[in-house]
């Protein structure tokens, strides 16, 4: 069973409005790094292309460990025409972009959650660093008095 693969640094970077769920295109052993955690999502995002006039959503920037294709390749996301519209209108809005959250496997097929985001400021940053710390001496605290 694998696990889901997170980009850590996604909802420390950004603030995430919403999220939907994609299916990823994946060639030769690239769902072998999904299957065993070889991925890295750092860095990555997702892009609008226009295709024969049509939109799709592409992941770019994505680390696939992959000993037969070039491992940061543009990937094809797999989403609903409507989610697209809703999308292009989203990330049209001043600031805002489409990162990827995590990747996992449902009904044994590769998934990418995407996040409608905006970026944060330094000082968004520093209170969520701050919040973090207070919410972890706190959880210590509580751990001390039970026993």
């Amino acid at each position: 069973m694998s696990k889901a693969i997170f980009n850590k640094y996604a909802r420390f970077d950004y603030e995430i409005l919403e999220s939907i769920e994609a299916g990823i295109v994946l060639q030769g052993d690239e769902i072998k790094a999904v299957r065993s955690g070889r991925v890295n999502l750092k860095g990555s995002y997702a892009k609008i292309f226009y295709t024969s006039g049509k939109p799709e959503i592409f992941l770019v920037g994505a680390h696939f460990h992959s000993l037969t294709l070039d491992p940061y390749r543009t990937r094809k996301l797999l989403v609903h025409a409507n989610e697209i519209k809703h999308l292009i209108g989203k990330s049209a809005e001043k600031r805002l972009t489409l990162v990827p959250l995590k990747m996992y496997f449902k009904g044994g097929k590769a998934k990418v959650e995407i996040g409608v985001g905006r970026g944060k400021k330094e000082f968004d940053k520093r209170d969520t660093i701050k919040k973090r710390d207070l919410d972890r001496v706190a959880m210590q605290e509580l751990v001390r008095k039970g026993k």
